[in-house]
């Protein structure tokens, strides 16, 4: 019986590279006897004529889906949106922009026949944009402090996973998912795989800087308490500072007491500044808590389907609206 590979591909601005993409696919998978496949494309309420493209390609293929999101949701959500689609035994994730190599998409493969969980793509060299790379330097930081990804394990939007992660995955119903921090908590049965990483054909990144710091707080707040950890720190080590440059003050005064010394008005405001800006940051960080604490109580959801397409199996939610 063939192993059932599942592609998820998140899709905005992507009408001109897309049908490349799928194509691709086709190639590498009619070469892989042992397999079947699937394709699950999104499009995240992307402005272009993506879902046109989309449409077309359902129309011309029994083994792909389309889903449109009512409004653009973000990458993760989307790929949240897809797993709950996809019936396959294997679900591989790549982008919409050919940058990730689909014709590797075996070597993906190969890693979870080895008996890894998840394996993801590792590039020798990005072919990406210098604030993209910078961005994903920061993330790597983020993910390796705040979730306790191992240092040499390096992750990408282009990975594999067994079902049994993808279904662990779809248990998490709040309103920021984030697909790396899921897969983290979920094994650490992971591994990389080298491919390339090609130039990007046609088009810009929908990643701006707005989106980055987003996706960063998403990280960081719905799957790790660090930060909080972190600020009780700070604030602890700024008030032994400050009690401690009190009593140097106070022995200074009576025991010292040098001629020049005088009480400064702007040490004093530098020091109540200091401490009004850690105050604020540490309340804001806390605000931020929460608020998507009080965001996911409200049932706000990860993503809503404006309509479904394609596909010769009818799934729980073909046809349907779904909030989750």
């Amino acid at each position: 019986m063939k192993t059932l590979v599942s592609f998820v591909i998140p899709c905005y601005r992507s009408e001109a590279t897309l049908p490349g993409v799928i194509r691709e696919i086709q190639n590498t998978m009619e070469k892989m006897k042992d397999y079947g496949y699937e394709i699950v494309l999104v499009n995240d309420c992307s402005p272009d004529g993506t879902f046109s493209v989309i449409r077309k390609l359902c129309q011309e293929n029994d083994n792909i889906v389309g889903i449109d999101l009512a409004r653009n949701f973000g990458q993760h959500s989307a790929l949240m949106a897809g797993f709950h689609y996809v019936k396959g035994d294997v679900i591989v994730c790549l982008d919409d922009d050919g940058q990730t190599p689909a014709d590797e998409a075996d070597r993906l493969l190969m890693g979870i026949e080895k008996g890894a969980d998840v394996v993801y793509a590792r590039y020798g060299k990005k072919h990406h944009s210098g604030f993209r790379n910078w961005g994903s330097h920061v993330n790597e930081l983020m993910t390796r402090v705040m979730l306790g990804k191992p240092k040499d394990l390096y992750l990408s939007s282009y990975f594999a996973a067994k079902r049994f992660v993808v279904d662990e995955m779809l248990r998490y119903e709040f309103a920021y998912p984030y697909v790396i921090g899921l897969v983290l908590r979920t094994t650490k049965n992971i591994i990389n795989v080298d491919v390339e990483h090609r130039d990007r054909q046609a088009g810009v990144s929908g990643y701006t800087i707005g989106k980055l710091l987003n996706l960063w707080f998403n990280g960081f707040t719905a799957f790790s308490v660090k930060p909080l950890r972190i600020a009780t720190v700070t604030g602890a080590g700024c008030a032994f500072l400050g009690f401690a440059y009190g009593i140097y003050t106070i022995i200074k005064k009576i025991f010292i007491n040098p001629p020049d010394l005088v009480t400064g008005f702007s040490a004093l405001m530098s020091v109540l500044v200091f401490m009004g800006g850690m105050m604020m940051l540490m309340l804001g960080l806390l605000g931020e808590y929460m608020g998507r604490m009080y965001i996911s109580m409200n049932n706000s959801p990860q993503f809503v389907i404006r309509e479904c397409i394609g596909g010769t199996g009818k799934t729980e939610f073909e046809g349907e609206s779904k909030s989750i």
